[in-house]
């Protein structure tokens, strides 16, 4: 539920909005009366970068479950609504799918990864602010892991801005690992950088300037967030902090990734189990 107010103009001039936002008013209204409940602090660095008007793609690290929810306020001050690229999973959530839905965030489904893109070029011909976590998947490290090349590729195909950003703060509330903490008084960082314009031309590159920029960002939030990173368990270790290494990190991801296909796989055959019962009755 990224923060907005549907500004859904071009560089060129105005466009017709691809969707209708009728559930955003009471959705920001939810959001603004939660984070008062919960003291939450947000500070937005930047966010001039983000354009007033025209698509653009806006680049985050992943830290959270809730990176989503906040990475859109961002956007807040250039009045901008953020489709997030969001997995699959979350659509077909019982909860959360009416919700991702209403609020036109784009489905990807790691399986047919060509038709999310489709829809996120669509959206950017449209004029649309476009989100994306190059890195697909939380970090465990808190720091910037292997970068895909979606973003910079998406921004080059249809000519608009590859927007940078962090966040830091989240990963106190809930992430991977630990356990939720909505307690009252968390402070929440949000860091936005000058846009970078690529080309095509050498994509690998040309994700690297972006991981390279994000990291610069990262290291700026970090170093001026309102506590230190010394001994805490959501800070990276390089920093002094007890998070897991990015090699660590690494392997930890490969056990997680094993053992959801191991749970997949017996699912499945629970259902072709149950099935065959049915047939038999």
């Amino acid at each position: 539920m990224p923060w907005c107010c549907g500004d859904h103009s071009s560089a060129a001039g105005p466009t017709v909005s691809l969707v209708r936002d009728l559930r955003y008013p009471e959705v920001v209204l939810a959001a603004k009366a939660r984070f008062t409940v919960l003291d939450l602090t947000i500070d937005v660095r930047g966010a001039e970068h983000i354009p007033r008007a025209g698509g653009a793609v806006l680049a985050l690290n992943h830290i959270s479950y809730v990176d989503f929810i906040l990475g859109g306020f961002s956007a807040q001050q250039s009045k901008r609504l953020v489709r997030f690229m969001a997995k699959r999973e979350l659509f077909t959530h019982r909860a959360a799918g009416p919700l991702m839905r209403s609020l036109h965030h784009i489905e990807v489904d790691r399986g047919d990864g060509l038709k999310s893109y489709a829809e996120a070029i669509r959206y950017l011909q449209a004029g649309e602010v476009v989100g994306i976590f190059p890195e697909a998947t939380i970090s465990r490290a808190m720091e910037l892991k292997e970068f895909k090349s979606g973003a910079p590729r998406l921004a080059a195909e249809v000519g608009v801005p590859l927007v940078p950003a962090v966040l830091w703060g989240t990963q106190r509330m809930l992430t991977k690992d630990h356990p939720r903490d909505f307690s009252r008084g968390h402070h929440v960082t949000i860091t936005v950088g000058e846009p970078l314009h690529p080309t095509a031309a050498r994509p690998v590159d040309e994700t690297a300037q972006l991981k390279s920029a994000m990291a610069a960002l990262l290291n700026e939030t970090i170093l001026h967030y309102p506590e230190k990173p010394e001994g805490q368990w959501w800070a990276p270790a390089s920093y002094g902090g007890t998070a897991p290494t990015l090699e660590e990190a690494s392997r930890l991801d490969v056990v997680e990734k094993r053992e959801r296909a191991k749970a997949f796989v017996a699912k499945e055959r629970q259902k072709r189990a149950k099935a065959a019962v049915r047939k038999k009755q």
